[in-house]
């Protein structure tokens, strides 16, 4: 009967954890260049929405006027995001999957970096005219410590790492290399880029904006607060107290125009109330006005027509409406509304069916001859008002917020606002008289400007973080790895020397990376380290 031993059993290594390998390959994959380059190409694509379509947090009312172009298109990118787009969630997943990103490529490169820097230059190969640039053999002058010494003193001033040992057979070695700078330059863009990631997001949470039509006269004054702004966004971590107190005037506007109309110069004069003292400032559009706290800057110009309307009972209101700018030429649209007039003075009881709006264009420059329909430019040389009467209930008692910068198309077409005969032109001074004994008088303009007040904190850090990524990026490119490798071995004495006391020095380099001029260097290199040669810092490229 024949027995089999039994074999001995194979140890079988343990299956690895599939969630555990799951999560080391995800991250191996989300830290890879190819993996933050794509991100970084993403997030451009990502800013697209945002800078094509309008946003909330700059123009509400350009989202509402989205809204009335594209009523089909427009609930859809809604939905998307599109009109909130940096503060959407794609948006954000993309902005912390590249941070998290660029966390994991740069911090083990900084190890590696900083172990290649602090590491002795390797030992010379042993053939060095197997690289890519060598030097055949040649006497030099001195014993091989000698020559060694001074080829490392060459290379030192020359500002190249160098290590000189000795060898077994009584040879000298010595190595030196270059070009550390280029990864260095390679780490501090990505480390700026990510400075710049952090930098805008601090600025998100910290910072907020507030959009303003500043009309001039000591009437129309804003003060800096949440309901005083037409447009305004505070970042999560900023409320309304936050807010520095001041508060701004409009004195003056200066607007240049150049014969074709075209904008030459803008400058606002405004009266600023900071901590109770006030004086006055002045600022253009390429010249903010810094305040403790914010900066107000300039963005635009335009006309509030001055409108005053006595209605039929002889109770006179006025209204100072900006009419908005439809064309560069300023050829501009607005209403005034008047909901408390017709107010019987027997009852004192409003009627709400008796209101007044008028909507009008308003054109700086009119034409010498055909219809108003446009300014021909856009200084005030020759203005004209052409004014639409509604009456009935303008619908701002409804609870929902209503434009106030046109009528309420909705209570038009329900037949609660009724228009009262036909559009008339009025120039300044001019008054109409309704068919029921109201008068409206045009009697004038006073400019306005279109101001953006902002603080940003992260501003100065994402600055000096691009900065410091162009240095980086100059630093990468220009940055070129090299080594070079000189072994002297004692020389024969004889008939052939020419000295009483010489070596054989032979070199070799090779190039870390793609460059060109490096034979170049290392022939010029080589020359400065005979004696008699020139300063290598003379004939070597100083390029790192």
């Amino acid at each position: 009967m024949t027995t089999v031993d039994d074999k001995p059993a194979v140890d079988t290594p343990p299956r690895p954890n599939p969630a555990w390998a799951l999560l080391r390959n995800s991250w191996r994959q989300l830290t890879s260049m190819r993996t933050a380059l794509t991100l970084l190409f993403l997030l451009a694509i990502a800013s697209i929405p945002g800078s094509v379509l309008p946003q909330r947090n700059v123009s509400a009312q350009a989202v509402s006027d989205y809204f009335r172009d594209h009523p089909d298109l427009a609930p859809t990118l809604d939905r998307l995001g599109a009109f909130d787009a940096y503060a959407s969630v794609w948006f954000s997943a993309i902005y912390v999957l590249l941070f998290t990103s660029l966390i994991g490529c740069i911090v083990p490169r900084i190890r590696e970096h900083w172990r290649a820097v602090r590491m002795t230059p390797p030992e010379a190969p042993r053939r060095l005219d197997r690289l890519a640039a060598s030097s055949p053999a040649e006497e030099v002058e001195g014993t091989p410590a000698e020559a060694a010494a001074r080829i490392r003193g060459t290379l030192r001033a020359a500002r190249w790492r160098t290590a000189a040992r000795e060898q077994a057979d009584g040879s000298w070695t010595v190595s030196a290399e270059k070009g550390h700078t280029k990864e260095t330059g390679n780490l501090l863009f990505h480390g700026a880029l990510l400075a710049v990631l952090a930098g805008v997001a601090f600025g998100g949470w910290y910072g907020w904006h507030g959009n303003r039509i500043l009309v001039a006269g000591e009437d129309t004054a804003f003060c800096n607060s949440v309901p005083q702004f037409d447009e305004s966004g505070l970042g999560p971590r900023v409320d309304d107290a936050d807010l520095p107190p001041f508060c701004l005037e409009l004195t003056d506007f200066r607007a240049d125009f150049l014969e074709t109309g075209m904008p030459e110069f803008f400058e606002a004069t405004v009266t600023v109330d900071e901590d109770g003292a006030r004086r006055s400032e002045r600022f253009s559009v390429n010249s903010p006005l810094r305040l403790d706290g914010a900066s107000v800057y300039l963005l635009g110009h335009g006309y509030a027509p001055v409108i005053r309307y006595t209605d039929r009972y002889g109770v006179t209101q006025e209204r100072v409406s900006p009419f908005l700018s439809t064309d560069p030429l300023l050829t501009s649209e607005g209403v005034a509304k008047f909901p408390d007039a017709n107010v019987d003075p027997a009852t004192g009881q409003r009627q709400d069916d008796q209101q007044i709006g008028f909507q009008g264009i308003y054109v700086p420059t009119m034409p010498e001859e055909g219809l108003v329909v446009q300014s021909v430019h856009p200084a005030e040389n020759n203005p004209g008002l052409t004014l639409i009467a509604y009456r009935g209930n303008l619908g701002e008692d409804a609870g929902i917020p209503n434009s106030v910068y046109s009528i309420n198309q909705a209570q038009i077409d329900r037949g609660k606002l009724t228009q009262v005969g036909e559009a008339r032109l009025l120039r300044p001074g001019e008054s109409w008289t309704l068919d029921d004994g109201g008068t409206v008088t045009f009697v004038g303009t006073r400019q306005y400007a279109t101001i953006s007040i902002r603080q940003d904190p992260g501003q100065l850090f994402v600055l000096v973080s691009a900065v410091l990524g162009l240095i980086g990026l100059t630093l990468s490119l220009y940055g070129k790895r090299r080594r070079v490798f000189f072994r002297i071995t004692a020389a024969d004495l004889g008939e052939s020397s020419t000295t009483g006391r010489s070596s054989l020095m032979e070199a070799g380099g090779l190039p870390r990376t793609d460059y060109p001029g490096f034979a170049d260097e290392f022939a010029e290199l080589v020359a400065a380290t005979r004696p008699g040669g020139r300063r290598a810092e003379d004939t070597a490229e100083g390029t790192e």
